[in-house]
């Protein structure tokens, strides 16, 4: 009986090790590394000299530009834009001789845009539908559709599910817990959390 072909593309000067899991409709492209024990999910494009750990997940929709590591103890949700050669980290406390240390997590959620060159110090969340700008240096937690940037990234403002940036007089009301936001561009209403734009005005001037 003839072998199942593959619901996948994976290009021929790719490696995938036996037993990583890939979903329908993904692409893996030359020269990515993708250990075992990790899972895709469908519709991903993984592009050029990408390499993805083991034991990591990662959603469906995902695209991951060329260079780009996705280390052990990282976890990326649907829907989620890693830029070309931006960095992931795992340990707080490298030492090329430790022998104890351990796995600190990260988590990038659903819809959020991490840019080209941008680092992602380990321990933090990327909330959903954020955005963290080129060459950025995360150090702490960002909130959903939040844009930071800079280094160390501070709280910059908020953007849209489609990517542009909420400017005040976008601003169209509030309830008990959100100021709520309409894109110009797309006209969709985005509800901010009031603690996370409190937190925004205290980072816009730093």
């Amino acid at each position: 009986m003839s072998e199942e072909p593959k619901k996948y593309f994976v290009h021929p000067l790719a490696v995938v090790e036996e037993g990583a899991e890939i979903g329908e409709g993904t692409r893996i492209w030359h020269f990515a590394h993708v250990r075992k024990g990790s899972k895709i999910g469908r519709n991903c494009n993984i592009g050029k000299d990408v390499y993805i750990d083991v034991d990591v997940e990662i959603g469906n929709n995902v695209k991951i530009q060329n260079g780009v590591s996705v280390y052990h103890g990282v976890k990326v949700e649907d829907d989620v834009f890693l830029g070309p050669h931006m960095t992931f980290t795992n340990d707080l406390y490298p030492r090329a001789f430790n022998e104890d240390w351990e796995v600190v997590p990260t988590l990038v959620k659903k819809g959020a845009s991490i840019g080209a060159h941008a680092t992602i110090v380990c321990g933090v969340t990327i909330g959903e539908y954020a955005m963290v700008g080129a060459g950025a240096v995360v150090t702490k937690d960002v909130p959903p559709f939040g844009l930071v940037y800079g280094n160390p990234a501070r709280l910059r403002g908020f953007v849209c599910y489609c990517g542009r940036k909420l400017k005040e007089e976008n601003r169209i009301g509030e309830d008990d817990n959100h100021i709520i936001f309409k894109c110009s561009h797309c006209g969709r209403e985005v509800k901010i959390r009031k603690e996370d734009y409190e937190r925004y005005l205290r980072e816009k001037d730093l």
